[in-house]
């Protein structure tokens, strides 16, 4: 049997760029294979030439599909046999201004795609291969839900119903599957850019550590959590976040 027949597979939504690709980057590096998703198809497949497509394969669709969910893990299983972990890092901020004014309609696409989202693609794994094999999930919530965050409330309420479903599926898939969340502060993507383009210094000095997050700062605390290194950590919520919350105002 090859190394190959033993390395793990992670699902992992969201994964084309940003903080999901640095979480593949991670997984692969400790000798794992990946299945990502990802919106748009071209930028999914060039993130899978890049990852290596002898060990990753690449399924886009919109994470809120429950079809989408279904085929990405039957997908995973006709390729490589198992889903041992599954990462939720597929979400959506569409909005930015004050609850009192925010569309409700919009509220409900923040949940469905940030929250329900990450249940469905846990109900899948659990039932394709974690019920009976066990396995690891990790779910990337935010520090914007677990404490307010002007202008960015409807995010951070999907991002707070994320850390609770956390600890509810930890309880819940206990003993064989364990489950933890992240919560990073802003993490230089695409997807934050608004959060601190043109203005990065000002930014960063907000964070004793003095700099913002990278992908891989969150990459590697995720491969951590999958891995049996963290075989006594369920149900608990890992910030990550340069120092932030150290001071006040957050």
């Amino acid at each position: 049997m090859t190394e190959q027949d033993n390395a793990k597979v992670a699902l992992i939504t969201g994964a084309s760029r940003g903080i999901g690709y640095g979480i593949a980057e991670a997984v692969l590096a400790r000798g794992h294979r990946a299945v990502i998703t990802g919106r748009n198809e071209d930028a999914l497949k060039e993130a899978v030439e890049k990852l290596g497509a002898d060990r990753v394969i690449g399924v886009a669709g919109k994470a809120h599909d429950e079809a989408h969910q279904a085929a990405v893990v039957e997908q995973a299983m006709e390729a490589f046999g198992r889903v041992d972990y599954l990462v939720n890092n597929a979400g959506t901020n569409p909005v930015f201004g004050p609850m009192a004014e925010l569309d409700l309609a919009v509220a409900r696409k923040v949940y469905e795609t940030n929250v329900v989202s990450a249940l469905g693609f846990a109900q899948q794994t659990w039932k394709a291969w974690q019920k009976d094999n066990g396995g690891a999930i990790v779910n990337i919530a935010s520090i914007a839900g677990v404490s307010a965050s002007p202008f960015i409330g409807a995010y951070g309420m999907s991002k707070a119903a994320m850390i609770n479903l956390t600890q509810q599926l930890a309880h819940e898939f206990a003993p064989g599957v364990r489950v933890n969340s992240i919560s990073p502060a802003v993490v230089k993507t695409k997807f934050a850019a608004a959060l601190y383009e043109d203005r990065e210094a000002e930014a960063a000095a907000q964070y004793p550590m003095a700099r913002l997050g990278v992908p891989q700062d969150i990459g590697g605390a995720a491969a951590f959590l999958l891995s049996d290194d963290a075989g006594w950590i369920t149900g608990q919520n890992l910030l990550i976040d340069g120092g932030r919350f150290l001071n006040a105002g957050v």
